[in-house]
């Protein structure tokens, strides 16, 4: 029996992050699919796939934000995950206020992680 698994993409310019992340995803059941940047994800033809986005916020060229309203733009609802380096307590409440499932500070704990994931997938 082939068990559907969701995808989780992952966009994020550390690489490390882009290589950690995908097989922690796997192990909580996801399939992932990293992307350097905003502009690479929009560009992949997997939108329409991902059922959940784990997203930088500060990245060069098009940041974590800007995607969101682009893919609102879009017409896309897919949860987001946010996740940082840097101090971005401030944005935490604005980001959740806009629809963001979540904002993660890293590092981050796999169980923090599967936290927001458990959210992101309890509200479709």
């Amino acid at each position: 029996m082939n068990v559907r698994r969701p995808l989780v993409s992952i966009v994020d310019d550390d690489e490390s992050v882009r290589e950690s992340l995908p097989d922690l995803l796997s192990e909580f059941g996801f399939r992932a699919e990293a992307f350097s940047s905003a502009e690479q994800f929009l560009g992949s033809g997997i939108i329409n796939e991902t059922e959940c986005l784990v997203l930088d916020i500060s990245m060069p060229g098009m940041m974590g934000p800007d995607l969101e309203q682009e893919l609102a733009r879009r017409g896309q609802a897919i949860p987001i995950i946010y996740i940082t380096a840097q101090s971005y307590e401030a944005a935490r409440p604005e980001l959740l206020k806009k629809g963001a499932v979540e904002c993660l500070f890293k590092p981050f704990s796999d169980t923090a992680l599967q936290k927001a994931l458990n959210l992101a997938f309890a509200n479709d």
